[in-house]
């Protein structure tokens, strides 16, 4: 799974892959309806390759709870991230047991179920393990 190059910028709906960057700024695809925009060097901006969530031990890289969605869903869609908050939070303990209730949201959990279905409608999740090789290049 590679989510290296895909963002999400605050105030804008959904998520965008990086494509160019430019002196001011960089130019970003919408994964949702292929535009294409500008994002300037002010603007709030998340790659989800740098996302983790909280857990009571440690944080778990984004990239892993997707993987374990997909391995739960056999790399099909999650549950909607319009369902109620109580059923999400037990959804989401069956991924991530561990999980830190206090510091990880429902709005939190809802951002995860949508991008994890954003992305698994483009090919992009697998419940694969990744290649030790691509593993090495992302932790540096």
């Amino acid at each position: 799974m590679s989510i290296e190059r895909i963002l999400s910028i605050s105030g804008k709906p959904g998520l965008y892959d990086l494509k160019l960057q430019t002196r001011t700024g960089f130019v970003a695809e919408s994964l949702i309806d292929g535009k294409k925009i500008t994002v300037g060097m002010r603007s709030n901006v998340s790659l989800l390759s740098e996302i983790s969530i909280y857990t009571y031990n440690e944080e778990v890289r984004l990239s892993e709870v997707f993987r374990r969605i997909a391995e739960k869903e056999d790399n099909g869609p999650a549950m909607s991230h319009k369902e109620d908050n109580a059923k999400q939070a037990a959804y989401f303990r069956e991924i991530l047991p561990e999980y830190d209730e206090e510091r990880v949201y429902g709005s939190d959990i809802k951002k995860v179920l949508n991008w994890y279905n954003m992305l698994q409608a483009k090919g992009l999740i697998s419940k694969e393990v990744p290649a030790p090789a691509e593993e090495a290049k992302t932790e540096e």
